[in-house]
């Protein structure tokens, strides 16, 4: 479901959607339905999986950093340099453009864009960690939880 992820501008109607799915799916996984009245976090807990927003964006990240540390004559570096044509738009909120969505996600770490050039230190800041590597239990699927 995150697959090229790093690369969308997601908003929060598809954040929203894929969040529904993911607990859909961990919730079959474990056998579990909306009836018994379990939380997602808890659910999510028990399965051992860090929420997807957290994922997207540490994805997201970690391919700007990838892209910040290669050279400038590399094709993927070369789309940061392309000017775009200013089309006159509605009265409306402007389209969120993937670096401002980059930048929004380092103001939220209080990081700068400097960060990506060190690839331990941008890992240690963006790494999201499953709650399973946390050393909670990861059994759901029998009569112990």
């Amino acid at each position: 479901m995150l697959y090229g992820s790093e690369g969308w501008t997601v908003k929060q109607q598809q954040l929203y959607k894929m969040n529904v799915s993911e607990m859909r799916m961990l919730r079959w996984m474990c056998g579990k339905t909306r009836k018994d009245r379990i939380r997602n976090i808890e659910i999510q807990r028990q399965v051992g999986v860090a929420p997807i927003d957290t994922k997207i964006r540490e994805g997201r990240l970690r391919w700007f950093g990838h892209l910040q540390r290669r050279p400038t004559n590399v094709p993927t570096r070369k789309l940061d340099s392309v000017e775009t044509v200013e089309i006159r738009r509605s009265r409306s909120i402007p389209k969120l453009t993937w670096d401002a969505l980059i930048m929004r996600d380092l103001n939220g770490l209080k990081s700068s864009p400097s960060i990506a050039l060190n690839r331990a230190q941008l890992k240690s800041l963006i790494h999201v960690a499953d709650p399973v590597n946390l050393g909670l239990r990861l059994c759901c699927c029998c009569c112990c939880c």
